[in-house]
């Protein structure tokens, strides 16, 4: 039960942070390890972004297929499925080329605490920037532009820099608005997480025991519902308020977790 429990807490934890700039995977790690949870082949803290991926797949459905219904007909449709496409291709090749490396290595609460920190430092500064603003359809970003935040994503195989976070940066460094770099994000965040969950299941579906499943499910369903919160409000309040509470979240998270390991280990 108290597995469940655990389970139930880290999927909304996963749902809450998944599409904000402030790292999911960096924040499960760290819950995850100060209460002494762990999965086989660390595949709970991936395999749970289903429920993420599903939540911002309704909430997004009926652009979605208006999008996927103008495809044949509309250059425009295509360049943004072949922008997206774009996009995740460099994090597919790395994530497929390290992923040993990533889990065994980089899965560390210490490196995680120290991103942490970094990324808010990074994301405080980007928000004061007056930066030019040439793009407000994320549908609409140039191709090469697409290929750039795409490389830009790939600093997150590093748990606690943060997908969303990286690609939002990245947007608004080359011209994006707030909003439309953030919503980007979403739509990249799909092809990225679903096939982040694939190839993870793919490689440990067989070490995955009866009681892995239950937890991944409880979690699983915990982060729909959380991430169904989210992804309603991210946007407005980005676009309002900027991401000076999601940096100083990371910078506050970090400390005190790198507080915690110096005094629990």
């Amino acid at each position: 039960m108290q597995n469940l429990i655990e389970a139930m807490v880290l999927g909304i934890v996963e749902g809450l942070t998944e599409f904000l700039p402030v790292s999911s995977t960096g924040h499960l790690l760290l819950l995850g390890h100060f209460l002494g949870f762990e999965s086989n082949g660390k595949t709970f803290e991936v395999l749970i972004q289903l429920g993420a991926i599903l939540a911002i797949l309704l909430v997004y459905f009926r652009r979605l297929l208006d999008i996927a219904l103008r495809l044949q007909k509309d250059p425009a449709a295509r360049r943004f499925v072949i922008g997206v496409l774009v996009a995740f291709l460099p994090a597919a090749l790395i994530g497929a080329l390290l992923h040993g490396f990533i889990k065994g290595v980089l899965f560390n609460p210490f490196l995680v605490c120290c991103a942490l920190i970094a990324g808010g430092l990074v994301l405080l500064v980007v928000d004061e920037l007056e930066l030019e603003v040439k793009h407000t359809d994320a549908t609409a970003f140039p191709l090469p532009m697409y290929l750039k935040i795409g490389v830009i994503q790939c600093l997150a195989m590093i748990p606690g820099v943060s997908r969303s976070g990286s690609t939002i940066v990245g947007a608004m460094l080359l011209g994006a608005s707030k909003r439309a770099a953030a919503e980007f994000s979403f739509f990249l965040a799909m092809p990225t997480m679903a096939g982040a969950f694939a190839y993870d299941l793919l490689k440990n579906y067989k070490i995955l025991t009866f009681d892995d499943t239950m937890l991944i499910v409880v979690g699983f369903v915990a982060a729909f519902f959380a991430a169904l919160l989210v992804v309603k409000t991210f946007l407005d309040y980005v676009s309002r308020r900027g991401f000076a509470l999601f940096a100083w979240w990371r910078i506050i998270i970090g400390a005190a977790g790198l507080v915690g390991l110096w005094v629990f280990g």
